[in-house]
């Protein structure tokens, strides 16, 4: 069993652990020949199905085991995982591979930094500055010399040399027998009602975030919650309608807040994706709502609010988001990466987000 790839980007990767690391402290990743996958099935809250193009975060992708497709399913713990990939944020290059520490399988990840050394200087200086706006490396060159009156006006550099650093980060991970999870499957749901896509994810989590407070049982009763079953007002309904608006808002006791975007696109249906073609596209749940009417064509779901705020920190990932409703049972996000380079979505982040009766 042989997995090796130099990380190519360190920034999406990152970003992606973190916003995973929001729902669950550990993951499931998959991987294969042809995809990078990461699975979060918490006991309680959001699913994450996420299918990443390799291109999307790796190259010199290299992987080899007795699985097929040479499959390597691995469970990590993202709050290590993501706390090595910070600290390669600025590096030149990383790289990361699977091996064992004290018989002890581990991502490796080998992080090359480099600093910009003064000969003159007993400390490794950078061309980035000294934390206050001040280039470092042109202070310390142009340097006046006491004994020498002509260097005061004298624009003397002296030389220069990189200095390579390298780190090495050890995340332990548990090796997942292919029968171990060959029944884990990614939830299934009816025909959704109305697709749409979501104005800015930072901007919902933000209003989102600002309903929850105001509906939650210790902001009613003087910081202090009476009754556990009183989480039910941080609940939060999310609604979509087929006419390209949406909405958020909370009914705590006494009291009723919502917020209303318009102007959205609700995504025409792919009759090559749908079953039945064009006649399928007739036949769907979307299209019948739709026939309704302004008015009557709008799908609900009732969500707990705190998941909905971590779901929505997927959104420092940027990408454009499509959510699928299915009235009063779920609500599913896609959250679409494109390739920096061909711009095509490769990569797709699928939430599955339970609905909560009333």
């Amino acid at each position: 069993m042989r997995f090796r790839a130099s990380i190519r980007n360190v920034n999406t990767f990152a970003k992606l652990t973190g916003s995973l690391l929001l729902l669950s402290k550990v993951a499931w990743i998959r991987l294969d020949n042809d995809q990078v996958r990461f699975t979060i099935i918490p006991e309680r809250g959001s699913q994450v199905w996420a299918v990443l193009s390799i291109d999307a975060i790796f190259e010199d992708y290299i992987i080899e085991s007795a699985a097929q497709n040479n499959t390597i399913n691995l469970q990590v713990s993202l709050v290590h995982l993501n706390r090595a990939l910070r600290s390669a944020l600025n590096a030149s290059t990383a790289s990361i591979r699977l091996t064992k520490k004290n018989d002890i399988p581990v991502l490796s990840l080998t992080i090359l930094t480099n600093t910009f050394a003064n000969p003159f200087s007993r400390t490794p200086i950078t061309s980035a500055g000294d934390g206050e706006g001040n280039d470092i490396s042109r202070l310390t060159s142009e340097a006046p010399n006491p004994e020498n009156e002509d260097s005061v006006s004298t624009n003397h550099h002296p030389p220069s040399f990189d200095r390579e650093t390298t780190i090495s980060q050890s995340v332990p991970v548990t090796v997942l027998a292919p029968q171990s999870v060959e029944n884990i499957h990614e939830p299934t749901c009816r025909e959704p009602d109305v697709h749409i896509m979501l104005p800015s994810l930072l901007q919902l989590k933000s209003i989102s975030e600002r309903f929850v407070r105001l509906a939650s049982p210790s902001s009613a009763k003087g910081g202090v919650s009476l009754n556990a079953s009183d989480t039910t007002s941080s609940r939060l309904t999310l609604s979509a309608s087929s006419f390209g608006e949406f909405k958020i808002g909370v009914s705590p006791p006494a009291l009723k807040i919502e917020s209303k975007w318009s102007g959205l696109v609700n995504p025409a249906l792919d009759p090559g994706v749908i079953e039945g073609g064009e006649e399928g596209i007739r036949m769907h749940a979307s299209t019948r709502l739709a026939e309704k009417g302004r008015e009557e064509a709008w799908a609900s779901v009732n969500v707990e609010g705190k998941d909905w705020s971590r779901v929505l920190g997927v959104g420092r990932l940027g990408g454009r988001v499509v959510a699928c409703f299915c009235d009063d049972h779920a609500l599913i996000l896609y959250v679409y990466l494109s390739n920096e380079e061909s711009g095509a979505d490769n990569s797709v982040l699928t939430y599955y987000i339970a609905s909560y009766s009333q």
